[in-house]
């Protein structure tokens, strides 16, 4: 099974956040392949690997309340990266509270659909920590939140292996 974490990350928060999916993932399904891309790294992109993954875990941080312009621009123009029939889930990092991140995340859920993606959310199905469309984390907790980005990354591996890998 294979899962792409592809995210933006200028300051490093984002990133850090990845890195705790990824970690989740591979806790749930510890034969999985992952893969982080940063966007802001062209080198980072392994479009091969990609194309071949079941799930992608989009990341972005919040700006103006929506999702950065890396990543709209991913959605625009990278049409060698094949999207459709993959499981998509996303999550956001903020400054505050109030400035968008549950909007930033709906957009990119939004483009990922619009490119044949399924969504996944997790939602409140799972029980408790109830992540209705992605975890979000701000800038000053970003430790306080690991546990939670780790607990999402359990989960689209679950649904990942669940719905899309043969048995």
């Amino acid at each position: 099974m294979k899962i792409t974490i592809l995210y933006y990350s200028e300051t490093g928060n984002t990133e850090k956040m990845a890195m705790f999916v990824k970690e989740g993932i591979l806790s749930q399904a510890p034969e999985a392949e992952v893969e982080l891309m940063n966007l802001k790294d062209e080198d980072s992109m392994n479009v091969e690997f990609l194309n071949a993954s079941e799930a992608v875990v989009f990341g972005t941080p919040c700006y103006v309340a929506n999702l950065c312009w890396q990543m709209k621009k991913f959605f625009d123009t990278r049409w060698d990266c094949k999207l459709a029939d993959k499981l998509a889930a996303c999550f956001a990092t903020a400054n505050c509270m109030w400035g968008g991140a549950d909007i930033a995340i709906q957009t990119v859920l939004q483009h990922a659909m619009t490119r044949g993606m399924f969504s996944y959310a997790s939602g409140a199905g799972n029980g408790r920590p109830f992540i209705h469309l992605g975890p979000i984390a701000l800038r000053d907790e970003l430790e306080e939140k690991a546990d939670l980005f780790r607990i999402f990354g359990r989960r689209v591996a679950e649904k990942t292996e669940k719905y899309f890998v043969k048995h």
